[in-house]
């Protein structure tokens, strides 16, 4: 009898520790917060009347860094969130270290604002630039690269919620600089992971990948280390683990990066993605073709398939002050070009016209609840195939409302 109940608490353990490990979608209260925010409309009444789910994965649903409103970005804590909110599709941002691996972080960097390096002394003094305090008036600085550690001393570090009080003499008031509209309620200790690890969860967790190949911010060659050898060990990581190329949807500012994948890696390349920066470029404008350079058929005779612009490029506002798609959209949708978009739920609360994110449709812009206005116009008017969100919840919900694709 005593082993009979000993072997069913085995299956029942296990049986939760399946359900940890697996992805049962649970959305949590925002999205009906985002609703319950919004104007009365044939969208809200859709969107209300979904309120009971049934909810799933989509790859429509891009998990921005995991879940980086209140998960420390870049953590497994933060992708295990996303996942559990129906992202279909993580990122890892790819950079390297001292000893030349591959780790997920936004930049090479940033960790003086997104870990604990600075509270570490014996790593904070391998930073290229040690914390110095605020005085005279200039602000306090550090800056601490992934290139400054080793993998194995990258690996003791914990991830932070992203932030910094620049106005300080201390490294911990330095430390603590949280925007108010995120949350350090889980940023105690956040597990840093190289891309080895994070593919390794990604597959446990059932979600297709998304890298993107940072800008080192270091000469290159790094100690021999070129940026072709650095654009292929990234593929060749993910070829190490089995993936499918097409789970992998490899990204890079560089159009030279993707267009490095698509001559030497065309497998992989099928589904990579040019992230469109260009509008950091001197007079761009999204309504004007004549300021886009190379032009969207150029893009495509290069081979790019799919363009990722900031979630701004695809709107603007008409005479009747509706959100429609930009010019750039409809260009981009004319030449054969796929979109993906990023970042929704980046900027904060858009009471105040919401940001970088939002700028061209700004004068529209004035309740949280617009971000679902925001997803509808890009899913059905736009077509994007998928948005990145720092909470892949909302967008999550509303996929599942409208009943597109489920992730395969």
């Amino acid at each position: 009898m005593k082993q009979l109940v000993f072997i069913l608490l085995v299956i029942v353990l296990n049986g939760c520790s399946q359900t940890h490990n697996t992805t049962s979608i649970q959305l949590g209260t925002r999205p009906y917060y985002l609703i319950d925010n919004m104007k009365a409309s044939p969208l809200k009444t859709k969107l209300t009347s979904c309120g009971d789910g049934v909810f799933y994965k989509t790859d429509f649903s891009i998990g921005h860094r995991g879940a980086p409103m209140q998960y420390p970005e870049h953590t497994k804590e933060s992708y295990i969130a996303a996942a559990r909110m129906g992202a279909g599709i993580l990122e890892c941002d790819v950079t390297f270290t001292k000893d030349k691996e591959l780790v997920c972080r936004h930049s090479q960097c940033d960790l003086h604002t997104t870990t604990n390096i600075l509270a570490v002394p014996e790593l904070a003094a391998k930073c290229t630039t040690p914390f110095q305090p605020a005085k005279n008036g200039q602000p306090a600085q550090a800056k601490c690269c992934t290139s400054d550690i080793t993998l194995a001393e990258f690996l003791t570090l914990k991830g932070k919620m992203d932030g910094a009080n620049n106005q300080t003499t201390t490294v911990t008031e330095y430390l603590n600089g949280t925007p108010n509209w995120r949350t350090d309620l889980y940023a105690s200790n956040g597990t840093l992971m190289s891309h080895k690890q994070s593919i390794t969860l990604f597959k446990q967790l059932g979600v297709k990948m998304t890298p993107e190949l940072k800008s080192p911010q270091v000469t290159m060659p790094f100690n021999g280390f070129t940026q072709a050898h650095y654009a292929q060990k990234m593929l060749d990581e993910y070829a190490a683990q089995n993936v499918p190329s097409e789970h992998v949807f490899a990204q890079s500012f560089n159009l030279d990066d993707v267009k490095y994948w698509i001559n030497n890696d065309p497998e992989f390349a099928k589904n990579s993605v040019y992230l469109d920066g260009r509008d950091e470029t001197a007079n761009f404008d999204p309504n004007n073709p004549a300021t886009w350079q190379p032009s969207m058929a150029a893009l495509y005779d290069d081979g790019v398939r799919i363009l990722a612009p900031p979630i701004w490029m695809l709107l603007r506002v008409d005479e009747n002050k509706q959100i429609v798609p930009s010019r750039y959209a409809t260009s981009a949708k004319a030449a054969g070009l796929k979109l993906i978009t990023w970042s929704l739920e980046r900027s904060g609360p858009l009471n105040s016209g919401g940001g970088y994110y939002y700028q061209s449709i700004k004068q529209v812009i004035n309740n949280d609840g617009d971000m679902m206005r925001v997803i509808d116009v890009l899913a059905k008017d736009v077509g994007v195939m998928g948005i990145f969100s720092d909470w892949p919840a909302t967008v999550s919900y509303y996929a599942s409302c409208m009943n597109m694709t489920k992730s395969d």
